[in-house]
């Protein structure tokens, strides 16, 4: 469990702070909006406040608790992107080398014209997709659930990266080798697979499995025991139901924590897969704040992540100027893009009081966090709703957070 300090001594205000826990049970979890939540403030590496509340499984009245295991979905990309790039410490790959030197059927992609599945007109790419493409969210790939072209269609039809029994990392490498690029590398930001490729990446570079390198490069040594892509056994009790907002506005249970798809995995998405704990991510989260190494364990050089959450968005422009679609786990505003992390460029574009230089990601289920350098916080927040942008908790957490700060 996590040590406290009060908030006065890391500098905030636990009047303040307390309000996190009234908006959110008055507004969501009271109300039904939400089964229930966990939220973690830390300044400094210090843990400062906790709230824990509503349920974790509803249909079964189990209390929220602070050990819940959670359904973290895309903030399984930051910890993906992370693992990639100390491969790249080890001299393994440069940020632009295409990525059919690893994947050699990749080499002649082309791009949609026009056309549904199977007859599409295409035409050959400008040029090679690159790591960074893959990193970046400009690859060409896109997302099944985007619901924007006759490509997406495609990747519905196909079950392209979907959890289905027997289908593997290699299988959707294969799948992806036979469809056209939403558009030529580089081009567009367009929220992908990509950070799932990047998992296959790292089983290519290392020699091992997606799982096992992540758990011996960043789970273990940072005591992470909660995280994996599998629920084991013995921690069945402890991982929450996942519920839904159908087009009424109701709560509806989308995936039974006692009996979970998570139980029974073969395809170990960098993208999406993870289950952790609040506690568990914070680790990795104060990790980042504290420049890649926590406890005298180093996990990324602090160069790296430097290069990591600067803006690689052409010309330095924001999301606003350079994002194609309709959904991310961000708002474009203000917001420019790395290598698996959004940061906050302008606060006064953003409408947020955020720090320039914030860097954060989201998760399906309505997970969020975030790690501001300057101002030396963290913050985690999970839930378990889908879609995620169904309420704003992000903007609303930022509002009263750093309000508590003195």
């Amino acid at each position: 469990m996590l040590e406290l300090v009060t908030p006065e001594s890391v500098g905030m205000d636990s009047a303040q702070l307390a309000r996190v826990g009234e908006h959110l049970g008055s507004r969501y979890v009271d109300p039904g909006k939400i089964c229930g939540s966990v939220t973690l403030v830390a300044r400094g590496g210090k843990p400062c406040y906790l709230d824990v509340r509503g349920m974790r499984d509803v249909e079964r009245g189990t209390p929220m608790s602070e050990d819940t295991i959670l359904r973290f979905y895309s903030m399984t990309k930051p910890i993906t992107s992370v693992a990639l790039m100390t491969l790249h410490e080890r001299g393994l790959f440069s940020l632009d080398d295409p990525v059919h030197r690893f994947i050699p059927e990749w080499r002649d992609l082309r791009v949609w014209t026009g056309g549904s599945h199977p007859l599409f007109a295409t035409e050959p790419a400008r040029r090679a997709m690159t790591i960074r493409d893959l990193l970046m969210h400009t690859s060409g790939l896109t997302y099944d659930f985007l619901r924007a072209s006759n490509l997406d269609a495609a990747y519905r039809k196909l079950k392209v990266g979907r959890f289905v029994q027997g289908y593997t990392l290699a299988d959707m490498i294969a799948q992806l080798a036979q469809l056209p690029l939403e558009f030529s590398p580089g081009e567009r930001w367009n929220y992908s697979v990509g950070t799932d490729v990047l998992g296959y990446l790292v089983e290519v570079m290392s020699g091992q499995s997606l799982p096992d390198y992540l758990r011996q490069t960043i789970f273990e040594p940072l005591g992470m025991h909660d995280t994996s892509f599998e629920i084991a056994p013995d921690k069945v009790a402890r991982l929450a139901s996942c519920y839904e907002r159908n087009l009424a506005r109701e709560m509806v249970l989308q995936d039974d924590g006692q009996a979970s798809d998570f139980a029974r995995r073969t395809f170990f998405s960098g993208g999406g897969g993870l289950l952790s704990t609040v506690g568990d991510y914070y680790r990795f989260a104060n990790m980042l704040l504290q420049g890649g190494s926590v406890d005298g364990v180093r996990i990324i050089g602090r160069k790296t992540l430097e290069l990591m959450t600067a803006n690689h968005l052409p010309g330095g422009v924001d999301m606003t100027q350079f994002a194609t679609g309709s959904f991310s786990e961000t708002a474009y505003d203000g917001v420019g893009f790395g290598l698996g992390f959004a940061m906050t460029l302008d606060p006064v574009r953003n409408g947020h009081p955020t720090s320039p230089g914030t860097f954060y990601w989201g998760g399906l289920a309505s997970t969020l966090f975030w790690v501001d350098p300057r101002e030396e916080l963290v913050i985690v927040f999970a839930t378990q709703l889908i879609p995620s942008r169904t309420f704003n908790f992000r903007g609303q957490l930022e509002n009263i957070i750093y309000a508590a700060l003195r």
